[in-house]
């Protein structure tokens, strides 16, 4: 959906994108964003979070400059909160250091090419990397789907991030992409249901992403195109 990116490859939906991401990398820095960076990081979270991956090698390192350190502390906290403690173990944070980065991710190319070897993978392409097919299947951010999402703790947490993840893809939609400015029109804002704290700590978040003016470009006052519901 890239104007630019589909001059050399046009990808049909953010999953395929994200997955192709995943496959190829060897390591992962994800720079300070909104909600579209939300959303890649869950994706992220819901494959290294899933039992079958236990074994992966993938490093995640999250960075930019000082100015972002109030961008990814909210981030964190979120996902401490929806996601448990155990989540923080999958990433770093990095604030403001770009050559603690590099030695970081140098560090951590060995252990790739390691485990790579050790699991007969390609170095090239990660085929053992397992992505549950609710990672893969496109998500449609039709009012009735953004409604069902199952944003509850009583589930396994790989399973939580995915639906989690649907939801910030639903709000880039309504945020930036055709498809779904037209269904905010037409039909008013999402509504997004889920636990009473999740909710709660959603809304914080997005909250956040206003104040710090990362919902849309600044000069123009935000309309928000969800309601988190209760």
């Amino acid at each position: 959906p890239n104007p630019l990116v589909n001059e050399l490859i046009i990808m049909p939906d953010i999953e395929k994108r994200l997955e192709a991401f995943v496959r190829i990398a060897h390591g992962i820095i994800i720079f300070p964003g909104g909600v579209g960076t939300a959303e890649e990081l869950l994706y992220l979270l819901g494959i290294l979070m899933n039992p079958a991956n236990k074994d992966q090698v993938l490093p995640l390192i999250l960075t930019g400059p000082k100015e972002s350190a109030d961008y990814f502390r909210v981030l964190d906290e979120f996902v401490v909160h929806t996601l448990g403690e155990n989540a923080r173990r999958h990433y770093h944070i990095v604030i403001d250091d770009a050559a603690e980065v590099a030695r970081q991710m140098k560090k951590s190319m060995p252990l790739v090419k390691e485990n790579r070897r050790d699991t007969g993978d390609a170095y090239s392409f990660n085929w053992s990397m397992r992505i549950a097919p609710d990672l893969q299947m496109p998500f449609e951010p039709s009012h009735e789907n953004m409604a069902n999402l199952k944003l509850y703790p009583d589930q396994p947490v790989e399973v939580l991030a995915a639906d989690l993840r649907r939801a910030f893809s639903g709000i880039v939609a309504g945020n930036v992409k055709e498809v779904g400015i037209r269904a905010i029109e037409e039909f008013g804002p999402y509504k997004i249901n889920g636990d009473k704290e999740i909710m709660r700590r959603m809304d914080d978040l997005l909250q956040g992403f206003v104040a710090q003016h990362r919902m849309k470009l600044p000069g123009s006052a935000y309309i928000p195109c969800y309601e988190i519901c209760t």
